[in-house]
């Protein structure tokens, strides 16, 4: 099935040539050059991945990015013009999944594409999670995987692609510690280098405990392990479904 990628810029070159390129590689594409348009077209298009500018005339994709992570866990890429590690962690923490600092090369971005759609699950389906449902303290804590959904405490939990990677990864294997290259590594799986990410699996990790934890300063989930880095400390449940 065709993927739709929204991209949002209001630099008309830069849309006009990364849309050549992702034509060619078999895409749907969408165009905004504004916020509140960009936010309609989201809404009504319902896009498999968004590239977002982080200087729009109108609204920040900063703020963009806040508001669809209200409603939304749809892959963001975004382009800055900020390099700085301050810049890219600050994306990481509101919600976006990756960035590409202009000036770019458009075949990258297609790469970079790619490689969300993968390890988010919306390029191909992962065939070793079809119709496993792991749970964890009396159901407290449910992972489906077929669906990729969490569930806490009876509730479906909104988190992005990068944290539901994170936490199916480590629940699969509880106890076992995991430092943080081990874990970047487990939400790339592309080979594309992330200068700068082992740090942001900390606020990943503390992203979620606020949603999966009933006191994030008391974790019974997701463990610091001191000098190592994390474990997942749910105790599943005697009879886990499976296929």
């Amino acid at each position: 099935m065709e993927k739709t990628i929204l991209l949002v810029d209001d630099e008309r070159m830069i849309t006009e040539v990364l849309e050549a390129y992702l034509i060619k590689e078999g895409y749907n594409v969408v165009t905004s050059d504004n916020g509140l348009d960009a936010l309609r077209k989201a809404d009504s298009v319902k896009p498999d991945l968004i590239v977002l500018d982080l200087m729009l005339p109108d609204i920040s994709g900063e703020e963009i990015c806040r508001l669809l992570r209200k409603e939304s866990d749809v892959p963001i890429l975004m382009l800055t013009a900020k390099s700085g590690e301050e810049e890219r962690i600050n994306g990481i923490v509101i919600g976006a999944d990756d960035y590409v600092t202009k000036p770019f090369s458009p075949k990258e971005v297609v790469v970079r594409i790619q490689a969300i759609l993968r390890r988010t699950g919306k390029q191909a389906p992962q065939t070793d999670d079809q119709g496993e449902i792991l749970t964890y303290n009396d159901n407290e804590l449910i992972l489906d995987l077929t669906k990729k959904e969490i569930v806490y405490r009876d509730e479906i939990v909104s988190v992005t692609p990068i944290e539901y990677k994170l936490l199916s990864n480590m629940a699969k294997y509880p106890g076992r510690v995991y430092s943080r290259m081990d874990l970047l590594e487990k939400i790339q799986e592309d080979g594309i280098s992330y200068e700068g990410y082992e740090r942001s699996i900390d606020t990943h990790i503390k992203n979620l405990r606020k949603k999966i934890e009933s006191d994030p300063r008391e974790p019974k989930y997701i463990l610091t392990v001191f000098g190592m880095g994390y474990k997942f400390g749910g105790v599943p449940d005697a009879k886990n479904a499976s296929r």
